[in-house]
């Protein structure tokens, strides 16, 4: 805890933009002799030591949990370290209602509560969004927030399903250092250092690196990351952080596996590790950015964030996508000599992002009513270069299933990628007020505007260029009898830009293309609307949440035959109703538990002009969808030097995107762990996952599927100093 003497405040320029939207009540008090301020660190929960949190910064501005009308699910790094989830798609296989889609750019597409997240930009690091088709890691990360439901209002463009937020870890005021040391399955070696010193009174400077190397039967992983951050003036009226996060990686992806359908359902049987790729496939990706922080505190209450980043995106793929040669119609007809074939994918694509937002948040009283303020200014530009389609011919090298890891090869003969490139900037401005409208009754509404400009180029000269201005409300009430309850009713918009899409299109914009129906057709829109309840039990240290959801799309694209030769027509829609469960934190000194399910019993296309193909058609469960998903963990402490935990990852039946004639069958798959403590700085933890070696169908495509990882085990040594 530190206390700052009154000075003249310093101020970013957006600061004073977001000053005309403080009250006039608010703006006579803030010029008031504020005299001595005392202000604590700005530390959060330890996420190191716990499976719950209270409070979050995914709404723009630290808010209490209980706070926020819609449902949330928050992992912790004491659930990632306890799970050994250190790829950021692990992390949300722990999310009830996320599923992912083994998508035509190498990498998952990853969906929550049937929508799509990851083309429509709807994954962040501290607020700020993140590139598009990269590879992450959790080793910087503090904790992953999962924000369900329609949130334009905070962060603009969007899908229905929710925002993913990542929280990066931050220098404290306090001498601390871990490392970390896994080997396991696979030849996995993996080495993490948390290093934070104390360099003054109110500064700080932490240190998070990573070596990742594993060879998983054939599909390789080589990761390298660091992540310096120096911070000072912490728990002073202003406050800086300046960072730099680096992750590179080199590797041969296992793309697919070829699926075999017997009565309408996939029957994966190929064994989950083999590797039918080349030797020559690689996935080489790399993500830098660098991010300014400024902490303006008016008072204890009230304060202004800022942040700049300027981040270099890179991806270059070349696998292998992996087929039965001739058609199997019997599981008897699969042997060792099995041909397959292997035909070439290749994605290439660089980008820069460019981003600044102010953040303004603050408790004011105004016109008779408590108030809880949010508003803010954001600005991006994006430029970015790519070739979905840079495959090559086909090697003609193919293999058996009996001979997976043949260690084939062939040179790379393609040259330089024609690119094409995308241009988009985008500007918001929001408000949100959460207004005490009577004792334990708070009302939140909540309004933003975006303003988005796209344009598109292919090499060979065909262009399209496009705006859009849309309006983004939000509304919910929230009932607190006591500390110990919250009840809400929310509702709330979202949109996509058909710039989100059109930035991936191939091809010519020219009258009457597919790409120009595409980019002419208005954004598509989305709404959600939550009823539910959050509380807090056993004496605290527990969070239990229940919500009821309705998601729909409204108006979403669709082919039309009255404007087939122009545009597509905004007449699709369908929707997803169910409830959620959330319960995280410790039921006894020694039993902690982590528990979050999704159950969707409705879930249809409700309107579309589909009739003729495999995608779904009206009527229809949506791809990607399924009635149950859970995931839960839960430890229990022996004694002194024992603890023990076990997980369980439930996904249930779903049918891929655009093939309505199959499905993936349900899954379970069970995890364990053991974790022996020398003392409480060393302790030595093995981890078993995917007990039963369940043999499954994770990500799911139209023609292939990619299989759940094999029964892995790990071996890790944690030290502190």
């Amino acid at each position: 805890m530190h206390t700052t003497s009154t000075k003249t405040p310093l101020m970013p320029l957006a600061a004073l933009m977001l000053a005309c939207a403080v009250s006039p009540d608010a703006q006579a008090q803030s010029d008031l002799e504020m005299g001595t301020v005392v202000i604590k660190d700005s530390r959060m929960e330890d996420a190191k030591s716990v499976l719950r949190v209270r409070d979050t910064e995914i709404g723009k501005g630290r808010q209490a949990l209980r706070d926020i009308p819609q449902t949330m699910t928050v992992m912790t790094e004491r659930l990632m370290q306890d799970r050994n989830l250190d790829d950021f798609r692990q992390v949300l296989k722990t999310t009830a209602g996320v599923t992912f889609q083994a998508g035509e750019t190498g990498e998952e597409d990853v969906r929550l509560r049937g929508f799509s997240l990851g083309q429509a930009g709807d994954i962040y690091v501290d607020g700020l969004r993140d590139a598009p088709l990269i590879e992450r890691d959790t080793f910087n990360q503090d904790r992953v927030e999962v924000l369900k439901g329609s949130a334009s209002m905070l962060f603009g463009k969007g899908s229905t399903g929710g925002v993913v937020n990542q929280v990066n870890k931050a220098p404290q005021l306090l001498e601390e250092h871990e490392l970390n040391l896994t080997v396991g399955s696979g030849n996995q070696r993996r080495l993490t250092g948390d290093f934070n010193w104390v360099t003054g009174e109110d500064a700080a400077f932490r240190l998070n690196a990573m070596t990742h190397q594993a060879d998983n039967w054939g599909a390789k992983v080589d990761k390298r990351g660091i992540a310096p951050t120096f911070r000072w003036g912490i728990g002073q009226r202003d406050e800086f952080s300046v960072g730099l996060y680096h992750l590179e990686t080199q590797g041969r992806p296992l793309y697919n596996h070829p699926w075999f359908i017997q009565s309408g359902v996939i029957v994966p049987t190929l064994a989950a590790q083999n590797y039918y790729g080349l030797a020559s496939d690689y996935l080489r990706t790399e993500s830098t950015y660098g991010t300014f922080s400024h902490v303006h505190r008016f008072d204890a209450d009230s304060h202004i964030k800022t942040q700049l980043r300027q981040g270099h995106y890179e991806r270059d793929l070349w696998a292998s996508s992996i087929a039965f040669v001739n058609p199997i119609t019997r599981l008897a007809d699969i042997s060792a000599s099995t041909a397959l074939k292997r035909t070439p994918k290749g994605r290439v694509g660089v980008s820069d992002l460019t981003q600044v937002q102010s953040d303004y948040s603050g408790k004011l009283q105004a016109w008779g009513h408590q108030h809880q303020l949010i508003s803010g200014v954001d600005a991006y530009r994006e430029n970015a270069q790519r070739n979905q389609s840079f495959a090559g011919a086909a090697s003609g090298l193919n293999t058996t299933v009996g001979t997976p890891d043949d260690g084939a090869w062939r040179a790379d003969t393609r040259g330089s990628a024609p690119m094409n490139t995308f241009k988009a900037q985008g500007l918001g401005v929001y408000a949100q007020d959460t207004v005490e409208l009577m004792p334990h009754i708070k009302w939140v509404a909540g309004l933003r505007f975006d303003h988005f400009q796209g344009d598109y180029r292919d090499p060979s000269g065909n262009n399209f260029a496009m705006s859009e201005n849309l309006w983004s409300p939000r509304t919910g009430l929230i009932f607190q009898p006591d500390e110990l309850s919250s009840y809400y009713a929310s509702a709330g918009t979202s949109y996509n830009t058909s710039g989100d899409t059109y930035q991936f299109a191939l091809g010519s914009f020219g009258e009457g293309s597919a790409n120009a129906k595409l980019a002419n057709t208005p954004p598509e829109k989305s709404r959600n609307v939550e009823v539910g309840g959050k509380w807090e039990i056993f004496n605290k240290k527990a969070s239990l949440g229940v919500a009821l959801f309705h998601s729909e799309k409204y108006n979403e694209r669709n082919t039309d035959p009255d404007a087939a030769a122009a545009q597509m027509l905004l007449s699709g829609k369908r929707h997803a109703s169910g409830m959620e469960f959330n319960l995280a934190g410790r039921i006894t000194p020694k039993w902690e538990i982590f528990y979050n399910q999704t159950w969707i019993p409705s879930a249809r296309i409700d309107e579309s002009n589909i009739t003729t193909g495999n995608a779904q058609r009206l009527g229809d469960r949506p791809a990607l969808t399924p009635k149950h998903s859970a995931s839960l963990w839960t430890s229990y402490l022996l004694n002194s030097q024992w603890r023990v935990a076990g997980g369980i990852n439930h996904r249930g039946e779903q049918s891929p995107e655009g093939n309505r004639n199959v499905v993936a069958p349900a899954f379970t798959t069970l995890d364990a762990m053991a974790e022996y403590n020398f003392s409480d700085a060393t302790a030595l933890k093995l981890n078993v996952n995917n007990l039963g070696n369940k043999l499954y169908a994770d990500t799911l495509y139209r023609g292939f599927y990619g299989p759940g990882a094999p029964r892995t085990v790990q071996l890790s040594l944690k030290t502190r100093f």
